[in-house]
């Protein structure tokens, strides 16, 4: 054999060794990945891709919740009826395509990788736990987003929002910078800063959570939806090969490993973690705001094909309550005429028969 053969071998070998080392090692791609959950949410391990507008159906499901489309995918099985998560944390980590999660429940690759938010399932638990104290925080501290409901707001008061505040609390006493090992990254640099400050909100919100432990013990479910963009800042200002991208990918790694433990550790081994990594989204997020007051549409004139309205999920049991009302009335009432028709005056009404009673007397 040549020269050149054995060349090729040893590069295919070398190739399919890294392949096996990035399938164990790492998450690679956009990819969903469960990094804690309880026994009784059966996370199925398995390649099966899920749409990135699926998410927070996926998030809903797994907290216990009703979705208006069935999810067929076959990642996430059903569990029990009456056993469901105290919290679920959704952390999104925007601008990288290699994330080293090795500890994880298990990985998916993400298909269709356009935004998407959990507003409806923020409105479900504050809708159905209004009166407890369910935590529902959803913060992007790149865009200086924070959506707050539920009487738990006081406690997240103190959390910083802006980077200003975020830069400041990197300066006070606990900071993060004191303990993680900054390497080529620099507290100078706005774009470090940037990233440094997302890592620092982890550490503060399970600081916050120590000290208020209650809000992990009550019975009404909490959500957290958190959005990370200091690594598509690096890659952008840096470059992907650059030693800040690798050294911030590794700090973000590894807090991400620990955020999930201590907030799976404060909610009793009774949360779910996942992790969307996304090197890009297909399209900006865009929030419409609406009224509390807003009324449907009743028309659909702007259906150019004389379409027919989207299906309602309720339609079938309205239809039924309806249906099955209208039809023991109707029974209800040929039972009455009935029974009017056929009685005897004389033996079925008391009041003919104590007029008949007075008549004899008579």
């Amino acid at each position: 054999m040549s020269t050149v053969n054995w060349t090729r071998m040893e590069a295919a070998c070398v190739v399919v060794l890294a392949l096996c080392l990035v399938s164990i090692n790492g998450v690679h791609g956009n990819s969903l990945t469960v990094l804690q959950a309880p026994e009784f949410v059966s996370f199925q391990t398995g390649e099966w891709p899920i749409s990135g507008e699926k998410i927070p159906d996926l998030v809903a499901l797994s907290m216990g919740f009703s979705v208006q489309e069935e999810l067929s995918w076959p990642g996430l099985q059903a569990g029990p009826l009456f056993q469901r998560p105290r919290a679920n944390v959704l952390v999104v980590v925007r601008g990288t395509d290699e994330l080293s999660l090795p500890q994880n429940v298990a990985s998916y690759p993400l298909e269709n990788a356009v935004p998407f938010t959990l507003d409806n399932v923020a409105e479900t638990v504050h809708s159905l736990f209004a009166e407890d104290t369910p935590v529902v925080l959803q913060l992007a501290p790149s865009e200086e987003r924070l959506y707050m409901l539920g009487k738990a707001n006081a406690v997240f008061e103190d959390l910083p929002v802006t980077l200003q505040q975020i830069r400041a609390r990197l300066s006070q006493e606990g900071s993060v910078l004191a303990s993680l090992p900054l390497n080529s990254l620099s507290r100078n640099s706005e774009a470090d800063l940037l990233f440094l400050s997302e890592v620092q909100v982890l550490h503060d919100i399970t600081a916050l959570l120590q000290r208020h432990k209650h809000l992990a013990k009550d019975h009404s479910p909490d959500l957290y939806s958190l959005e990370l963009s200091g690594l598509e800042e690096l890659s952008r200002i840096y470059g992907k090969d650059s030693p800040q991208y690798k050294d911030a990918t590794a700090i973000l790694s590894s807090a991400l490993q620990k955020f999930a433990e201590d907030v799976y550790s404060l909610y009793g081994n009774s949360a779910v973690v996942e992790v969307v990594t996304v090197k890009t989204f297909e399209a900006p997020l865009t929030r419409k705001s609406r009224s509390i007051l807003e009324s449907k549409q009743i028309s659909n004139p702007g259906s150019p094909y004389n379409l027919a309205y989207k299906y309602n999920f309720q339609y079938a049991v309205v239809f039924n309550i309806v249906l099955w009302l209208m039809i023991a009335l109707a029974l209800a009432v040929i039972a009455i005429a009935y029974n009017l028709w056929n009685m005897d005056p004389g033996y079925d009404s008391i009041i003919y028969r104590m007029t008949n009673q007075k008549i004899r007397m008579d």
